[in-house]
């Protein structure tokens, strides 16, 4: 057996039913089967598609704070009524529900972290 970190900012981690964790390329949509966990380093808005909606149909998003901090925005369920944020700092984590349009904006420099089931993933452009 080889003794091998895995480098979260560079691969992404899978966790499947039957119990197998590994490192792999980070996939980020697709037909992905398992759990994905994925670490960011974001240095603007732009890497995190700030310009887009995303949602997860097949489950929620943990979404979690390493260093800097995030305001995590959920588009309204109805139209007319204003967006949902709230602020998530260092250490802290956000549970987006699943099937739930959500984005976020930077508040500096972060390392962020999602756990999330990717099969279905769709980005959505916003109107700026």
């Amino acid at each position: 057996m080889q003794l091998t970190p895995i480098d979260l900012f560079a691969c992404g981690v899978r966790m499947l039913p039957d119990g197998q964790v590994f490192g792999e390329q980070r996939r980020m949509s697709g037909d992905i089967d398992g759990w994905t966990l994925a670490t960011f380093h974001l240095e603007s808005d732009a890497d995190a598609h700030g310009d887009h909606w995303e949602i997860h149909p097949a489950g929620a998003e943990l979404v979690a704070v390493l260093s800097g901090g995030i305001r995590m925005y959920l588009r309204p369920e109805r139209p007319g009524d204003e967006e949902d944020s709230l602020s998530v700092g260092p250490g802290q984590a956000y549970v987006v529900p699943q099937n739930r349009w959500h984005r976020i904006e930077l508040e500096g420099p972060t390392d962020l972290m999602s756990v999330t089931l990717r099969r279905g993933t769709r980005l959505e452009r916003r109107d700026l």
